[in-house]
């Protein structure tokens, strides 16, 4: 039995050996090492540019990773990130009151270690350049010196070079504060910024017990480095202290970067489907071409079972080698790619992880055996009697279970690259129905034509051309089918890198809100808006803001112990900022529930909230309101459009609740910077007012967008060309059945010429079908993309249409010129004969 199975897996390395010989798996060995080099190369630069994007927007948080906490950092934290090879500094912050002779004001007061920012730049204007140009900081507040924004020494009335007292200390006045790449949205802490070295907060005597200090370790390094820290400090951090990273410490921040990573996943996983269809086209020429040798290797007594060992004995060697040569080639190009994409988005690239180069193996193999499998079962199962008989094709056979694994392995394969299983559900299930409605729109179409050609007597190309394509009826929804599916990849890689991405860019308004004005009083509200409309800006809507702590859900006391989550544990700890209104916010959508009742005491919260918190439509919320027991009902769950920068809050109430409640009011609106000068002559006229300025952050945003941008035109044009060429071969696949019928319509009389218009009017029909319904197919699936993965509307637009039904005639018409020249060089004999 062992010595059996031995031959049999020798018999199948010698048909690999014999057949590449023979040029019958180079088509196939193409199409492999071509999809998993576009694999690989995609999955290489996407973990690269992925990297690169998540290191460079850690500047919103000063690094890589921030551990905060009320009390002091304990020293082995920061002890051991050193012993791990990462870098820190360290920051305490707290509001505090900056004086002098004259005044007095609530400043945000930054102390600063050696190092910090970690990760970006602060950029200050130097009191002694009469250019007051911005540049970057080279370094932290000298001691005895303080920078500030321009904000402070404006309420202060001062000029750089005076003094401030800070405490019991007097600082001077070196810099302007113009950017701080870490100072985020928060609305505990808002008032302006006044840094000074952290070597001279003891002399300040500010920080005392009791204090609300917020003291904060910043830590750097390479991603593995980072993920280790996190990974020890996880297990370290008790209650009070808190892990930040930069997707969880922003909202806006995550928003952009998830939809980056979705757009990189969407190229490799159109790569795929790219590969699935060569792969599947390569494979049935083979087994087209090998039925006679398996028919005589049946007559000379080999039995199904021994000839279908050899022939995935030849298939995997063949899979492990092509995926092999595939990746190295990967690696090869995207190195050469990296060369490009570092000078575009004007940043180092991280070095690659090893992940890729299993996609790729797993790809080829996967893809190898889920679409080479339905036609190669076939394969042993060839009568002997093929050896007489030549239109012998066996009984009919059962490939289902063939193809469920095939279609299986394929979505495993897709949602292992992709790492999303909606977007993965999304995309194969749209090309699986469009697969379909494709085969049965063929069927019907060549029914049509079959009609047609009969009153197409009066001419002998056309009639030619009808006459084969409804004679090969199979063979047609094959091509159609094949086609369509590869045009229709193609253009959703172009509906993507043009519509999609628009769309995604354009989910940021370009006026949208950069900036809050906060501490707005009851009374004020309706003269700051007037004094706002003098200066020529207009406040979005003025929110009132109560601060209230989250007691109790369903009369059980809020413990964060509780959760295991530590956002959960955060949330739990917190103060929130609550708001009431009669009217759904425009950034905001009701997901489930409803909306409030003004006159009820309800609650409709944020949707990540209420799952991080596990809260659901019915439950009751009480809320510690300066010393008073709010209770609400939740009546909705709301999504929060964070993108859109408005005023936004997790938790809004009805009015009824909070009509008694304390509040301060906020309001957003956009300040283009030739109208700045008149928003600071409104705070000269309401100094009580704190503004916060994130046209910084927006900034930072936009900048993190734009390199995504870039990085994925490169990757899509990659992408594209890896398509081409495997289109290419897909459509070579119909080669030899082309070649054979010319031959016999040469032997029966037809002209070159006759042959040629033929050729050219059938490819012409079958290249502009295909194109029409693979633009309808993309169409639909990147609507669905849009609407169920990206969540930004997707505009209507003709160009798909036109060029899909452009690009199927040119490549049809392409691959048929090739075949028919390759035929006219074929003597009509030789050709008859090889095929009896």
């Amino acid at each position: 039995m062992h010595a059996g199975i031995v031959s049999i897996v020798r018999f199948g390395l010698r048909s690999l050996r014999r057949d590449w010989r023979s040029g019958e798996l180079r088509l196939l060995a193409l199409a492999l090492v071509t999809a998993v080099t576009a694999v690989t190369s995609v999955g290489f630069l996407a973990d690269r540019v992925g990297g690169a994007l998540e290191r460079d927007s850690a500047q919103m948080l000063g690094a890589d990773l921030a551990v905060r906490s009320a009390d002091p950092i304990p020293s082995p934290f920061g002890q051991r990130a050193l012993e791990l090879g990462l870098t820190t500094a360290q920051t305490v912050q707290f509001p505090s009151m900056a004086g002098t002779d004259s005044t007095m004001q609530l400043a945000s007061l930054k102390a600063v270690s050696p190092g910090y920012p970690l990760r970006g730049q602060l950029r200050t204007v130097d009191g002694t350049d009469p250019s007051g140009a911005a540049h970057p900081a080279d370094g932290i507040p000298a001691p005895g010196t303080a920078w500030a924004d321009a904000q402070l020494l404006n309420q202060l009335d001062i000029e750089p070079g005076q003094d401030v007292t800070l405490g019991e200390a007097s600082f001077t006045v070196a810099r302007i504060i113009t950017y701080e790449p870490d100072r985020g949205m928060e609305f505990v802490n808002v008032a302006p910024r006044i840094m000074i070295n952290m070597s001279d907060l003891p002399a300040t005597g500010l920080v005392a017990t009791g204090s609300r200090v917020r003291h904060q370790l910043l830590v750097a390094g390479s991603p593995a480095q980072v993920q280790r820290y996190q990974d020890w400090i996880s297990e370290k951090v008790v209650d009070g202290q808190t892990i930040s990273t930069p997707q969880t410490s922003r909202p806006q921040l995550r928003s952009a970067l998830t939809r980056a990573e979705q757009f990189l996943q969407l190229v490799a996983l159109l790569t795929v489907m790219i590969a699935a269809v060569a792969v599947a086209l390569a494979t049935r020429r083979y087994t087209l071409r090998h039925r006679d040798g398996i028919a005589v290797m049946r007559c000379l007594g080999a039995s199904r079972r021994q000839l279908g060992i050899s022939l995935w004995v030849e298939f995997l060697a063949l899979g492990l080698i092509t995926s092999a040569v595939g990746a190295l080639a990967g690696f090869a190009v995207h190195e050469g790619l990296v060369l490009v994409v570092s000078a575009w988005l004007d940043t180092s690239l991280p070095p690659a992880t090893l992940e890729p180069v299993w996609q790729g193996l797993a790809a080829g193999l996967l893809l190898l055996m889920g679409f080479a499998l339905p036609p190669l079962a076939a394969l042993p199962k060839v009568a002997p009697a093929r050896v007489l008989r030549r239109d012998d094709a066996g009984p009919p056979l059962r490939r289902w279970p063939s193809y469920a694994f095939g279609v299986a392995a394929f979505f495993a394969l897709t949602v292992w690259i992709s790492g999303d299983l909606r977007l993965s559900s999304v995309v194969t299930g749209g090309f699986a129905v469009a697969l379909v409605l494709f085969a049965l729109t063929a069927h019907a179409l060549v029914a049509v034509l079959g009609r047609l050609r009969h009153r197409a007597a009066g001419h002998a190309a056309l009639r030619f051309a009808l006459a084969g394509l409804v004679r090969r009826r199979g063979l047609t929804v094959t091509q159609l089918c094949a086609l369509s599916t590869g045009l229709m990849i193609l253009l959703l890689l172009a509906i993507t890198r043009t519509d999609l991405l628009q769309g995604w860019q354009g989910s940021l308004e370009p006026d949208a809100p950069n900036t809050f004005l906060i501490n707005i009083q009851p009374e004020q509200r309706s003269s700051v808006q007037a004094r706002l409309k003098e200066e020529g800006l207009q406040a979005v809507t003025f929110s009132p803001m109560i601060r209230g702590r989250l007691v109790a859900i369903s009369d059980k006391a809020v413990n964060a112990d509780d959760y295991k989550d530590a956002r959960a544990q955060r949330m739990a700890k917190r103060e929130f900022n609550l708001s009431y209104t009669d009217t759904l916010p425009d950034s905001n959508e009701t997901t489930a529930g409803r909306w409030l009742d003004p006159q009820a005491h309800e609650a409709s919260l944020e949707t990540g909230l209420a799952a991080t918190l596990g809260i659901a439509v019915g439950d009751t919320l009480t809320f510690d309101v300066a010393g008073r027991d709010v209770k609400v009902a939740v009546v909705g769950l709301r999504e929060v459009d964070w993108d859109s920068f408005q005023t936004n809050f997790f938790a809004v109430l009805s009015p009824a609740a909070l009509v008694d409640a304390p509040a301060s009011y906020i309001t957003s609106l956009h300040v283009p910077p030739e109208q700045a000068a008149g928003l600071l002559a409104v705070l000269r006229d309401f100094p009580n007012l704190t503004l916060f300025d994130i046209g910084s952050l927006l900034g930072q945003v936009q900048h993190v967008l734009d390199q995504v941008v870039r990085a994925v035109q490169l990757l899509f044009l990659f992408t594209v060309i890896a398509g081409v060429l495997v289109l290419a071969a897909a459509l070579a696949a119909t080669r030899d059945e082309r070649i054979h019928e010319v031959a016999i319509l040469r032997a029966l009389g037809a002209s070159r010429r006759q042959l040629v218009a033929a050729q050219r009017i059938e490819l012409l029909i079958v290249g502009g079908l295909a194109g029409l319904l693979a633009a309808g197919g993309a169409v639909a699936v990147a609507g669905l993309l849009a609407r169920l993965v990206f969540e930004f509307p997707l505009a209507w637009s003709w160009w798909p249409w036109v060029a899909g039904i452009g690009i199927g005639i040119a490549a049809s018409l392409l691959g048929g010129t090739l075949a028919l020249a390759g035929v006219l060089k074929t003597p009509p004999l030789v050709s008859l004969r090889e095929a009896t």
